[in-house]
């Protein structure tokens, strides 16, 4: 009755369903309190109030057709804003027609990937990764090829890189800030793959479409900036969403801008509209689509994120543990003392941590803190790190 490749997937792990659950089971028995999860990247903060106010007025208005079916592409008013917006920023030249409205950045690259991909061709992922990457591929019968960064610094391996890189390759997919490692891929790097990317163009004679998944990009601390991959690659599109940038997680409302300098443009962008339809969006959310439309300038509070790393990257580092210190997103991703990062996890459940073994993002030996949760849990989480740490550092 049910499909082969879904019952391996749900037969599968998922780890962080699996921390999901065991925390349920471990509140249930110590009180909320008590247990510290850090295994979700859930946005724990309000949307802002300018936004709450934008969606009260629509709501409230008299505005006729505004829960409506509409272009499958989205409302063009509303991918005007965001084009200009988008434009404004980069100094990229983008008009509506360049601007797919769709239910998240999960359900953009899925359009994407949709739109681009045949059976066996290959996307170039970089590691480590937001696991879900590797279903979205599979959706398609597409090929993951992973390329591992540098596990120092977290920036890509350029020479890695090259090595995967063939005539079955369609695109590469970056996602910076990134997940799970909150590193921001540096600019010359970037530009070098952008040189790598053109010469293996030439030498296949086939186009690779970077693909850039950006819903971290507003969540960025001391003064960093994310360079802007439109400006770098001629053959890109950024997919973006609205679930970290505005706290609006659960209303799915992202979008796809393609660069005004990719091959064949226009062929792109009907296929997008095409595949936003098959898939069954149809279109993203019709309200939402007004509410963050007047919301482009609107900013949620990043300086609590910043105060809850700068206080977990001390208090890890003083005990003895390594760690990149991000310069973005909401995740810490350190090294741990064992070279079985699954087993660390379940060390780290006996004092009612809740992390996610690195293994599950391709970063074996290493584990995800997510700092989307309440300044009190991570603050009274520290005497349990301690008695963790104990175990392995003097």
């Amino acid at each position: 009755m049910i499909a082969d490749k879904v019952l391996k997937k749900i037969s599968g792990p998922s780890w962080i369903r699996a921390m999901f659950e065991q925390g349920e089971v471990l509140k249930k028995k110590y009180g909320d309190d008590k247990v510290y999860d850090f295994s979700l990247g859930n946005p724990d903060q309000e949307p802002p109030e300018e936004t709450l106010a934008v969606l009260r007025n629509l709501v409230n208005s008299k505005e006729p057709d505004l829960h409506k079916y509409m272009n499958n592409a989205g409302y063009p008013e509303v991918r005007d804003k965001i084009a200009r917006h988008i434009s404004k920023d980069t100094g990229i030249s983008l008009t509506e027609k360049h601007i797919i409205m769709t239910c998240g950045a999960a359900g953009g690259l899925n359009v994407v990937l949709k739109t681009v991909l045949n059976p066996g061709e290959e996307v170039i992922v970089l590691a480590p990764y937001f696991a879900e990457y590797s279903n979205y591929i599979d959706n398609f019968n597409g090929n993951m090829v992973l390329s591992q960064c540098n596990m120092e610094t977290f920036q890509p391996d350029l020479n890695d890189l090259e090595s995967k890189i063939t005539s079955a390759t369609k695109a590469i997919l970056l996602n910076s800030p990134n997940n799970p490692t909150g590193v921001i891929y540096e600019e010359s790097v970037l530009m070098d793959l952008a040189d790598l990317v053109l010469k293996k163009e030439k030498e296949y004679g086939n186009h690779i479409l970077v693909i850039s998944d950006e819903p971290y990009t507003q969540l960025v601390y001391d003064g960093a900036s994310v360079p802007s991959v439109l400006k770098i690659f001629p053959n890109s599109v950024v997919v973006n969403s609205f679930s970290k940038s505005l706290n609006l997680p659960g209303d799915r409302i992202g979008y796809i801008a393609v660069n005004n300098t990719v091959p064949k443009a226009e062929l792109l962008i009907s296929g997008l509209s095409l595949s936003n339809r098959v898939l069954g969006f149809v279109n993203a959310p019709a309200l939402f689509q007004r509410v963050v439309a007047d919301s482009l300038d609107t900013d949620i509070n990043i300086e609590v994120y910043k105060e809850r790393r700068d206080f977990l990257y001390h208090h890890l580092t003083r005990l003895g543990f390594s760690c990149v210190k991000p310069k973005g997103a909401f995740y810490l991703f350190p090294k741990v003392p064992l070279d079985d990062d699954v087993e660390f996890v379940k060390r780290a459940s006996a004092y009612n941590l809740l992390l996610v073994p690195g293994s599950g993002f391709g970063g074996p030996g290493h584990v995800r803190i997510s700092y989307s949760v309440s300044t009190e849990t991570v603050k009274n989480s520290i005497p349990a790190f301690e008695a963790l740490a104990a175990e392995f550092y003097e």
